[in-house]
């Protein structure tokens, strides 16, 4: 029972890491698709999606306590071992983040 929770709290972040950058393609491409891609790894798993739009994302450096939006990818940057984003050849551009199977990402 152990074992079905802890995959379970897993799937649970994982889902909330998604939902993030899933968020950005309904905010900022104008026809709201992508592609996705989820790839188990020795340690953990990485998440790619990919979208037509060239707009590449942008970490704000300073953030107002009022501001509606521009925390997503901050966010992103403290539940994850590494993400980042590439243009793709053709236009558009491909969001990609990893999570460790441990405590630390």
């Amino acid at each position: 029972m152990r074992e079905l929770e802890r995959i379970t709290a897993r799937r649970n972040e994982l889902d909330v890491r998604a939902e993030e950058v899933f968020s950005n393609v309904v905010r900022h491409v104008p026809d709201r698709r992508c592609e996705w891609l989820l790839l188990r790894q020795s340690v953990g798993v990485r998440v790619e999606v990919a979208d037509d739009s060239p707009q590449l994302p942008v970490v704000p450096a300073e953030l107002s306590w009022e501001s509606e939006g521009g925390r997503g990818l901050v966010l992103l940057d403290a539940m994850v071992a590494k993400w980042g984003v590439w243009p793709e050849a053709g236009g558009g551009k491909t969001v990609w983040f990893e999570c460790r199977g441990d405590d630390s990402g």
